[in-house]
C-alpha cells in the first residue's frame, strides 16, 4: 500500500518508530503503541492502554484533535466489511455513558480484521 491507497482512501499501516516520537507529548508515561492505521491524514493509534483517534483538520494539517478512549469505556464494537456493491467498511465503537456509537467510515481494502483483532486483544 503506498500513495494511491492513501490518495483512494484505503488505511495503510504506520512505521510505530516514526509515530513515537510524533506522540510522545500526549503518551503516558510507559505507554507502547501497539498498532496504527494511517486514512489520508487521519490515524487510529492503538496503545496498550487506549485508541487515540487523530483528525488532522484544515488546509494544513496543523490543526489537530486527539480523541482518547480508553479500552475500558469500550463496551462493544461493530465492524461491517466493504461489500460487492457498498464500497465503505463501517467501524462502530460503543462507549460507555453515551447512547449513540462514534462511527468511523474505513474504504474497502481497509484491514478491517486487524483492527478488529487489535481491538478484541486489547479490551479482553
Amino acid at each position: 500500500m503506498g500513495l494511491l491507497d492513501a490518495i483512494m482512501g484505503n488505511a495503510t499501516e504506520v512505521d510505530l518508530t516514526e509515530l513515537q516520537q510524533e506522540l510522545l507529548p500526549i503518551l503516558s508515561d510507559n505507554e507502547q503503541l501497539s498498532l496504527a492505521y494511517k486514512l489520508i491524514r487521519d490515524m487510529f493509534v492503538f496503545t496498550d492502554k487506549r485508541l487515540i483517534l487523530i483528525d488532522k483538520q484544515g488546509v494544513t494539517g496543523k490543526k489537530v484533535s486527539y480523541l482518547s478512549i480508553p479500552y475500558k469505556s469500550i463496551t462493544f464494537f461493530e465492524v461491517e466489511t466493504a461489500g460487492r456493491f457498498d464500497m465503505d467498511a463501517e467501524l462502530k465503537i460503543y462507549i460507555s455513558g453515551q447512547k449513540d456509537p462514534l462511527v468511523k467510515e474505513l474504504k474497502k481494502g481497509t484491514d478491517v480484521v486487524g483492527i478488529q483483532r487489535t481491538m478484541a486483544n486489547h479490551m479482553l
